[in-house]
């Protein structure tokens, strides 16, 4: 389909962004710089098909390391983007904060379970949002199932947080930036030896070697190279703006908290609900928390994206068992994600740049569960 034939489309996330700006820019200039950005997260994680799911599904299946070259040097960038400031503590006036959460059991199993999910449902948490945005039918619902695995997982939190814990470990702050990052990055190089020694090649390059036109630049596919850059940068002006790095996960619990206070749950019944963030987020408007106002923004970028290279085609027919695994996916995802305080945005990417333990053990417990959904997937009818 050509671009003019999804007219409406591109009318419509016209439209969409153009009314969410101006409701934002007369409430929060801040939240409507964020949407900006979430809509730049959108536009290149489509036209560069950054997924994780699948990067890690090549390195598996065909030894092809090329996504995982291309996460190691956005990692890289976001740790050298992120020292000077979070090491600042503060930027234009406010205080910025890295993402720190806790080494402990339920983190490792969440992220375990997410890497099943991530293989069964076919995306990861920016990975769903941005397939569904570019009319994958299927990944609509697992995103549906998501925020019902998020919001399930915030349930029993309470109970998963009793399990062993070594608390929040920032490598900066126990060792400090100038021996923390050159440790981080220098993990990264073994890492990738260790790979190409095991016989991970590259095949995929990270950059065409016949250049980059300006027609690939509005219609796709972007080079792996470029969308690792970006993404490093577009996390760092989130840091930047909001004061602290990108998320996801978070607005997925949150929208589905909302969906069933609506249908009379009651959040007291919730110790997580019941705190006083989780509290004042479900009692003001979807559009006063940052997270999903970059998530929305997200959303509506990779849909315009999709549009404009005339790619965008609903497909609704399903198999059954595609459809359970959909379902199944969601939900482990969901689940996983709020046990691991975060997906492989929140805690790996974003952890990582911020020199958070967990960020290392939430990929290393990613990692084996991606290869239990990859041996999972023919049972529900996935090709490997």
């Amino acid at each position: 389909m050509t671009a003019i034939a999804q007219r409406p489309a591109i009318l419509a996330a016209g439209l969409a962004t153009a009314v969410l700006l101006a409701i934002l820019v007369t409430a929060d200039a801040k939240k409507a710089a964020l949407f900006l950005v979430g809509l730049a997260l959108g536009v290149t994680l489509y036209h560069a098909a950054f997924g994780f799911t699948g990067a890690y599904r090549r390195a598996i299946v065909e030894r092809d390391i090329s996504g995982v070259a291309a996460q190691a040097l956005m990692l890289a960038a976001a740790m050298l983007l992120f020292a000077p400031i979070l090491a600042a503590g503060s930027v234009f006036g406010h205080g910025v904060s890295g993402a720190l959460a806790p080494v402990s059991v339920s983190m490792a199993f969440g992220a375990f379970l997410f890497g099943i999910g991530m293989q069964i449902g076919g995306g990861c948490a920016s990975g769903t949002l941005f397939t569904a945005a570019g009319g994958d039918v299927r990944m609509m619902l697992v995103l549906v199932f998501f925020c019902v695995g998020a919001f399930w997982g915030s349930l029993d939190l309470a109970w998963w947080t009793t399990l062993p814990s070594l608390g929040r470990i920032s490598l900066a702050e126990t060792w400090g930036w100038k021996i923390a990052i050159p440790l981080q990055l220098s993990a990264l190089i073994l890492i990738y030896g260790a790979l190409r020694l095991i016989g991970g090649r590259h095949k995929r390059p990270l950059w065409p070697a016949d250049g980059f036109s300006l027609d690939q630049l509005l219609r796709g596919p972007w080079p792996l190279l470029l969308g690792a850059a970006l993404l490093a940068v577009l996390n760092w002006l989130t840091l930047l703006i909001a004061g602290h790095a990108w998320s996801i996960t978070w607005g997925f619990s949150l929208w589905a908290a909302k969906i069933a206070m609506a249908l009379g749950w009651d959040p007291a019944t919730s110790d997580f609900w019941s705190g006083t963030f989780q509290a004042g987020a479900l009692a003001r408007p979807i559009l006063a928390d940052t997270t999903s106002v970059m998530n929305i923004g997200i959303l509506i970028g990779a849909m315009a994206a999709a549009a404009l290279a005339g790619k965008l085609a609903p497909r609704f027919r399903i198999g059954a068992r595609p459809l359970i695994a959909a379902v199944v996916g969601g939900l482990a995802l969901g689940y996983g994600a709020r046990l691991a305080y975060g997906c492989n945005i929140g805690a790996f990417f974003s952890g990582v740049a911020s020199t958070s333990l967990h960020g290392w053990v939430w990929i290393l417990a990613a990692i084996p569960g991606n290869i239990v959904g990859v041996r999972l997937r023919p049972l529900f009818g996935l090709s490997v």
